[in-house]
């Protein structure tokens, strides 16, 4: 298990990290959310010990974490990592060979991704010469040639095609089906709602919000509505109504203690109900109401 325990890290006058603590367990894949400046990244980059914390530590199955083992680990930054110059196959075993590979192994791993990935054909270009979504590809491939016990990935949807997120969907799935810990931070909320188990919000340095999503969901203390009266959008006549919109839809939030039937009740009244649904609040929601508030 990898832990991240009480971790604070300062830039002069810049808190960006206060108290940070959370775990990702073998097996799970954890997002990691925020907005931009939040502290995803500084805390992923102390992880692998590019930022060193003013305080905390981090721990991987109980011992620190050094260089022997992040071995073990797996990193995609948001930034490219990779050589622009470099043939993309050549990279591939490099970084394998980087994490304690033999050559041969490396290069049978290179070739199984560059493989799975749609890229077998390209595995002598340079990696200047590929598509933005296929260098995201060949990124991924570069994280994971090792086969790592703690994959840690910064925006990997990143530039991606629809075809391309379900490709890593999968292969991420695959992972923690295989034991390997997953952390992944992203803004695209509706994708890490669909593939993780566990979130941890994280806004202005501190965590927010932390645990199994669905718990996280069912608990929380208001609900999603949306009820279409004669083709449009009804408004519940409830005290402390909110309208959200979220992906190009709106919808209401109301507390999770509304008499469902009395609102349908007062819905009817107004005309036909064409659409009807009253359900836990999404990923986006508990998101807004997490760092808006």
């Amino acid at each position: 298990m990898l832990e991240v325990a009480n971790i604070s890290k300062r830039f002069g006058d810049v808190v960006a990290l206060r108290d940070v603590s959370f775990e990702v367990r073998p097996g799970r894949i954890m997002g990691f959310l925020g907005r931009n400046g939040a502290g995803k990244t500084t805390t992923m980059r102390t992880v692998f010990g590019l930022v060193a914390p003013d305080s905390g530590s981090v721990t991987y199955d109980g011992a620190v974490v050094d260089h022997d083992v992040r071995l073990a680990f797996g990193y995609m930054p948001e930034e490219r990592g990779l050589y622009p110059r470099m043939r993309v196959r050549d990279q591939l075993v490099y970084f394998g060979r980087l994490a304690g590979l033999s050559k041969g192994d490396a290069g049978t791993s290179a070739d199984r991704w560059l493989d799975a990935f749609g890229l077998a054909d390209r595995s002598h270009s340079k990696l200047e010469d590929l598509s933005h979504g296929n260098q995201q590809r060949v990124q991924l491939a570069a994280a994971i040639v090792a086969d790592p016990e703690v994959l840690v990935l910064d925006e990997p949807f990143s530039g991606l095609d629809p075809i391309g997120v379900e490709s890593l969907s999968e292969v991420l799935r695959g992972f923690a089906a295989g034991g390997t810990a997953i952390l992944f931070s992203s803004h695209q909320l509706d994708l890490v709602e669909d593939v993780c188990e566990d979130v941890t919000i994280i806004d202005q340095g501190e965590i927010v919000v932390q645990g199994d999503l669905e718990h996280i969901r069912e608990r929380a203390p208001y609900r999603r509505v949306e009820i279409w009266v004669d083709g449009r959008l009804w408004e519940p006549p409830v005290a402390d109504v909110r309208t959200v919109e979220a992906s190009g839809r709106a919808h209401h939030i109301v507390a999770a203690d509304v008499d469902v039937d009395e609102m349908l009740s007062m819905a009817q009244a107004s005309g036909s109900i064409t659409r009807f649904s009253y359900e836990p609040p999404s990923l986006s929601d508990i998101f807004q109401e997490a760092v808006l508030r």
